[in-house]
């Protein structure tokens, strides 16, 4: 991991522990500091989480206005669009590391453990990204090590499918930190 990213990724665990014991410091959550990034932003990480209400990733990090580029979709799974939104902040924004942050008790998870292997009508664009886990004939039964499993299926299909963030991490511009919430501790872990 290179420096920049390194020091990024220790102050997001850092923050994550001021949340856990409930001693949260940030201080950029006011009106003054939305005008200060009015027109432009330089966040120091993008974050691919789902979209669970229980999964903000400002909060759980300690983080306030302009610090983080955050995409959340239900399941953290990846399509189009979602690659996009990650690609850019990788060019556009520059941002030297990506955290792909799955979660307990994931209700995509468990929706797509019920249905495997038959195809869904309701869902299925999300239960596509999420079936290839499955696939992989492991013994799967918490959803919560599903869960583990598909962010690390992510980080390779991202790496496969993107020549953006496939290069920047070539390239040394841009690590990937795979973690996991924990919804009774609060913490955040690094796969």
């Amino acid at each position: 991991m290179n420096n920049i990213a390194k020091r990024e990724l220790e102050k997001l665990l850092n923050g994550n522990k001021n949340f856990v014991n409930g001693t949260p410091t940030t201080k950029n959550m006011t009106l003054e500091t939305l005008k200060k990034y009015a027109y432009h932003q330089e966040p120091f990480a993008v974050v691919l989480t789902c979209s669970d209400s229980r999964v903000v990733p400002e909060i759980i990090f300690d983080c306030g206005i302009g610090e983080l580029f955050v995409v959340r979709i239900a399941g953290m799974t990846v399509g189009e669009n979602v690659v996009e939104s990650l690609e850019y902040a990788v060019k556009k924004l520059n941002v030297p590391l990506m955290i792909l942050l799955g979660h307990d008790d994931c209700g995509v998870m468990k929706y797509a453990k019920a249905h495997y292997p038959e195809p869904v009508s309701d869902f299925s664009s999300i239960i596509k990204c999420v079936y290839p886990v499955l696939d992989k004939k492991e013994d799967i039964t918490c959803h919560n090590f599903f869960a583990q499993q598909h962010t690390i299926w992510v980080e390779d299909y991202l790496m496969k499918h993107s020549v953006i963030i496939n290069s920047a991490v070539k390239n040394d511009k841009l690590d990937i930190a795979k973690c996991h919430f924990d919804h009774d501790t609060g913490r955040v872990s690094l796969i």
